[in-house]
């Protein structure tokens, strides 16, 4: 076994230097003057002489360079950049880990002093198989008191998971019950006349459940609900009011209500069970006495380092530009790992962003990028950009560039995706993400770039949802679906999802040259307007087209905020009034609600089915020189090599060469190195 030595962050008297390169290692002291053979403690003092060197004048010709050495630093509060911590654009600062050597920056507290569990209470209340696997730790001995949140919050949009617990680098799972799966909701107590869309339901969360599993947790202090209550795409975690068991029926508190209700049938577990830690990796925390139980995967704990997240982030940047982070490893936050707020051209470079409680990086700003990261196990999404200003179009310019995205959205396993884009002109270009309980790339505003994007086995844990998604904006025009391949997309238990939604009358997007195989409902259209589906290869979907018009129905009434939307932005103005003109007569348009606009042409079918388009719809649309069910003749199909051979027949209908090689990850071995332009 490796054992790992933790480096505390503190700060120290600022010592002025005059060199471009510092240094910070495991067995440095920051009295010390940050040189090769006298390197800093702490990324901390490192920025003090950062700052030291700037207030003497301009930085020096290429910039600063932190290098920090191989070790696992555990800080003792987030590193923070400001304004004044920023660099230039022929001079930046550039925080990296050296070649080779892995950096560990933890928010987390290592937990130790493992012992058997004795106490027959305890021992009386595991399971028998239990009894001799599971250990306990002292977390307040360890200096960890507060355990963040446990009550279910009242939106259920956002979602925080509090303390978690590492062992070997993964998450281990909260004491549950069943330990795989789900549960279904029985019979629901309170009949109110609820109902979403003609789907009954109750407002009021008390149902029947089936067998006595209940039974076991009498006495447990906190038990917890997860569901999808009433829609497959919406979940809410509730504490447990009360449970009769002689009735088999269990309440849930009346406020917070779920936003949508219960419907019989929908799916639920139960966690935080002392009773339920029955198997290798499950874990419970009491949190009166600080007792931390558990059952190491390994057969017992000092196989493995176990830490709990304590920090609320790891790294802060506040309006700071020109700043570099390259090469870390990133992990143990209870939040976002990276937040960079305002600012200009800071870059997240060739990190590994794991083990967090919120999303691997949060960046609003200018000129941003991430890239070349692999980001995996956080509880809730990957990165999420945001800049731009709508009211002006003036492009953000954020990227998210060449990164692996997988295993994410642990604990918020909805509307987390793995990129999201906000705000006007943002790009997200050559990542791979897969493995994610829902949305793998989300996007709102206008004119972002999506394109060379591979996204497989994702939306697995709902239905009507989509793998790229949007919705509910005629404004959010100039966004542009490109090069990218979608494959192996189904939804929960195989009922179906969708490829590329735009949901809920979203208008204009352009998704043209993507390959999708194995998707259902590939390209969906949700009742919007002036969108362009062209030159796209669907394989094996079904269907590869979906078109409605629910503005003509059951939305009939969405015009009214879609309208309010609209006018709070200056449409009529440039440049909006030059780049979108179609809009310019939207709201006079008595056949508003109707999907107007949309073209579907060149597009190639092969096998699986074409046509899901609604009745009323069809009159509205343009579809032309699609090839339908006849052999597109592909390089290789059993390989999945889906390029066109010179004599493809689709070419007769104007079909163009799509760049298959380049879809996806960069193939070079360093790929933080590579340049991330538009």
């Amino acid at each position: 076994m490796r054992t790992l030595a933790f480096v505390s962050f503190s700060l120290m008297p600022v010592i002025a230097l005059r060199a471009a390169t510092f240094e910070v290692a495991p067995t440095g002291d920051d009295a010390n003057p940050g040189t090769a053979d006298r390197p800093f403690a702490t990324l901390g003092r490192a920025r003090e002489a950062v700052r030291a060197l700037k207030s003497k004048g301009p930085l020096p010709d290429g910039g600063i360079t932190v290098e920090v050495r191989g070790g696992v630093y555990q800080l003792a509060r987030p590193f923070e950049l400001a304004e004044a911590d920023g660099g230039t654009s022929n001079a930046p600062v550039v925080y990296r880990a050296r070649a080779g050597e892995e950096v560990r920056l933890v928010g987390g507290c290592v937990v130790g002093g493992w012992s058997r569990v004795t106490d027959p209470v305890v021992l009386g209340r595991l399971d028998e198989a239990a009894r001799t696997n599971v250990w306990q730790a002292d977390l307040r001995a360890a200096g960890v008191t507060d355990f963040g949140p446990m009550a279910s919050d009242p939106s259920w949009t956002t979602s925080m998971p509090g303390l978690q617990l590492f062992f070997a680098d993964k998450p281990m799972t909260l004491a549950r019950w069943p330990n795989d799966g789900t549960v279904k909701i029985g019979e629901l107590k309170v009949q109110d006349g609820h109902e979403i869309h003609g789907a009954k339901g109750s407002m009021a969360g008390v149902f029947t459940y089936e067998g006595d599993r209940p039974k076991r947790w009498s006495g447990e202090k906190d038990v917890m609900l997860h569901g999808y209550w009433f829609h497959d795409w919406a979940d809410q975690r509730y504490r447990v009011e009360s449970i009769d068991t002689r009735q088999r029926v269990i309440t849930l508190p009346a406020k917070p209500q779920h936003a949508f209700g219960f419907r019989k049938g929908q799916w639920y577990y139960a966690y935080n069970l002392l009773c339920e830690l029955d198997r290798p990796g499950e874990w419970y925390l009491d949190r009166e006495t600080g007792l931390l139980y558990f059952w190491p995967p390994a057969g017992t704990p000092d196989r493995g380092t176990a830490f709990v997240s304590v920090l609320p982030r790891l790294v802060k940047m506040a309006e700071t530009s020109f700043v570099t982070l390259r090469g870390f490893t990133l992990e143990g936050s209870r939040g976002d790992a990276v937040s960079i707020s305002g600012g200009r051209e800071c870059r997240i470079l060739g990190c590994v962003i794991r083990n967090v409680g919120g999303s691997a990086v949060a960046a609003s700003g200018f000129r941003h990028r991430v890239a070349g990261c692999d980001i995996y196990q956080t509880a809730q999404g990957g990165i999420a950009l945001t800049g731009g200003d709508r009211k002006t179009l003036t492009h953000g310019e954020l990227e998210a560039v060449n990164n692996h995205i997988h295993h994410y959205s642990l604990w918020k396993p909805v509307y987390r995706a793995g990129i999201g884009l906000g705000g006007v002109g943002n790009r997200a270009a050559h990542n791979l993400i897969h493995d994610a309980p829902h949305m793998a790339i989300g996007f709102s505003g206008n004119e972002h770039v999506i394109e060379y994007n591979e996204l497989h086995h994702v939306v697995t844990n709902s239905n009507d949802a989509g793998a790229m998604y949007c919705g509910r904006d005629w404004a959010a025009r100039g966004n542009v679906i490109r090069y990218n391949y979608l494959h192996d997309i189904s939804g929960y238990q195989g009922k179906g999802c969708v490829g590329v939604y735009l949901d809920d009358q979203f208008s204009s997007a352009h998704i043209f040259g993507n390959v999708f195989y194995r998707v259902t409902r590939a390209a969906f259209i949700g009742g919007g307007k002036d969108t362009v589906i062209e030159n796209n290869i669907f394989v094996e979907c079904n269907p590869a087209i979906h078109v409605d018009a629910r503005g003509l129905g059951w939305q009939s009434q969405f015009h009214v905020s879609l309208a309010k939307q609209l006018e709070a932005l200056p449409f009529r103005e440039e440049p909006w009034r030059s780049r979108y003109p179609r809009l310019l007569t939207i709201l006079d348009d008595p056949d508003r609600s109707a999907p107007q606009g949309n073209v579907i042409a060149r597009n190639i079918q092969w096998k699986g089915t074409w046509d899901g388009i609604e009745k009323k719809a069809r009159p509205y649309l343009v579809l032309e020189n699609n090839l339908l069910d006849l052999d597109p003749k592909f390089v290789d199909e059993k390989a999945l090599d889906f390029r066109l051979r010179d004599d493809s027949p689709a070419f007769a209908v104007g079909f163009r060469k799509i760049p298959v090689e380049k879809i996806g990850l960069y193939r070079d071995a360093c790929r933080a190195s590579w340049p991330v332009s538009r």
